[in-house]
């Protein structure tokens, strides 16, 4: 026996059949609305109520409520930017009204009519022609909740969008973010570019990439896990002001943070260095949040956070010290891993390099809810970063935190490269080191300043979003039946 769903969907196809011998298919039809419903609600609002305005309009979307009263036929019209009532009389629509009765609640209809108030206030189209456009074999959720199990909503996301207002909002806050951080940077004469997302050599990050292989060149390419390289091979080019926003893969885990594809923004400038970017960062985010917001205080998983500038700064060693609580030594590997160990962390497998980040990670970055610039980092844990002259141990590098999370990085580019190819030998697996990068630094890079800053993550923060599944549009999922 057939569910109550299935035998639904044969119901409206038995209707759509009875539509296409009166009218003929919809799917050929044509309609080119003149207006949008947001425009009509922003002109006509403050009539009165019945009174007719004697503007015709032309409106197309879907119809989300139907409600029949005899000779009479009220629907919700919703389009791209909102939603109005129509009314449907049968002696205005005479032998037409009668195929209202093949319309559904999720059917697209195109619609002429004239715009008034109903003597409740209910501004409204009166129709006078109307086209089917699509029909909805499946039902729209009657009641949506949020949907308990949210990885529908991650699954089925054109559903999301038609009965979820948060998350269309949730999307044009992110549109406007982008948009936002374009400005910025055109504003300030940088270079939009686009860089390879197929790269022979995955480099420029430290991760698990992608594999797969191309065919005619008979070779194996890496989706890329960072643009780095290639951006910095463009300053050496004469590009000294670059952007691109652009796609990463890595092939890790994934969680609230994690997508293994995401946004970032990667930007890099000539004759500059981390003190700069650092001024940099924070006039883009202050932009932003003015821009998207309206002012410099926005609440996130339950905290208030306050971006007014200027922002906290503390070194690397002073976060771990102050904030977590860790005073270790370094150079001494026996030290840092027995340390370590105090603190709960399993060490044996890892190096010196991932220890130190981990101790940052566990021990103190989900303290730094406010926004804090971490610098100073020390020279392992960052192989493509320069050398802070003062102190060689350490890298001229920084990260931004904001709630507990990473929201930026940035270095002072090292751009020496006989350095660069002995720091290579030591973090890298060889296979992965950029031989066509060490040639053009071999050219002459400017000293440079480069900042990467993750766009799910920002856009998370600025829409209150707890997954990074929120933010992207259609996220990774694993298979259905796991």
């Amino acid at each position: 026996m057939s569910s109550p769903e299935e035998q639904l969907i044969q119901e409206r196809r038995g209707k759509l059949s009875q539509w296409i011998k009166k009218r003929g298919t919809p799917y050929w039809e044509k309609f080119l609305p003149d207006c949008q419903i947001e425009r009509i609600r922003e002109k006509f609002s403050r009539i009165g109520s019945s009174e007719k305005t004697g503007v015709k309009v032309k409106i197309a979307g879907r119809i989300m409520g139907l409600r029949s009263h005899g000779k009479a036929i009220f629907m919700d019209l919703k389009d791209a930017t909102g939603k109005i009532q129509l009314y449907a009389r049968k002696d205005l629509l005479n032998e037409d009204f009668e195929l209202l009765s093949l319309i559904d609640v999720g059917d697209i209809l195109g619609v002429e009519g004239e715009i008034f108030k109903t003597r409740t206030g209910e501004l409204t189209v009166e129709i006078n022609h109307f086209k089917l456009l699509a029909k909805s074999f499946r039902p729209l959720p009657e009641k949506w909740h949020g949907l308990q199990d949210v990885e529908i909503r991650y699954r089925k996301r054109w559903l999301d969008l038609l009965v979820n207002p948060r998350i269309r909002e949730v999307f044009i806050t992110r549109r406007r973010i982008i948009k936002t951080i374009r400005e910025f940077l055109d504003h300030r004469g940088f270079v939009e570019v686009e860089t390879p997302i197929m790269q022979p050599v995955p480099g420029g990050a430290t991760a698990r990439p992608f594999k797969t292989y191309h065919n005619a060149l008979a070779r194996d390419f890496y989706l890329r896990i960072a643009p780095e390289l290639y951006l910095k091979k463009l300053v050496v080019g004469g590009l000294e002001k670059v952007y691109e926003l652009n796609k990463n893969f890595r092939n890790e885990g994934i969680d609230r943070f994690h997508n293994p594809e995401f946004t970032m923004l990667e930007v890099y400038e000539a004759y500059r260095d981390y003190l700069y970017m650092m001024d940099l960062t924070q006039e883009l985010l202050c932009e932003i949040i003015q821009k998207v917001i309206g002012n410099f205080q926005i609440e996130y998983g339950g905290e208030k956070i306050d971006f007014t500038p200027p922002w906290k700064k503390i070194t690397f060693r002073d976060a771990l010290r102050e904030i977590g609580g860790v005073d270790v030594d370094w150079q001494n590997e026996k030290n840092l891993k027995e340390v370590a160990r105090e603190k709960g962390l399993e060490v044996d497998k890892l190096t010196r390099s991932q220890i130190l980040e981990h101790l940052l990670d566990k021990k103190v970055v989900p303290f730094l809810i406010q926004p804090t610039i971490v610098y100073d980092y020390p020279l392992e844990t960052a192989p493509l970063a320069k050398r802070k002259k003062e102190d060689p141990s350490l890298v001229e590098r920084f990260e931004l935190f904001v709630a507990g999370q990473e929201l930026a990085n940035a270095y002072s580019e090292l751009n020496d490269p006989l350095e660069q190819r002995e720091r290579f030998k030591v973090s890298a697996d060889e296979r992965f080191i950029d031989e066509d990068f060490l040639e053009a630094l071999e050219y002459g890079m400017p000293p440079t300043g480069g900042l990467g800053v993750g766009i799910d993550r920002l856009v998370m923060l600025f829409t209150g979003s707890a997954s990074i599944r929120e933010v992207i549009l259609f996220p990774q999922l694993r298979p259905k039946q796991d």
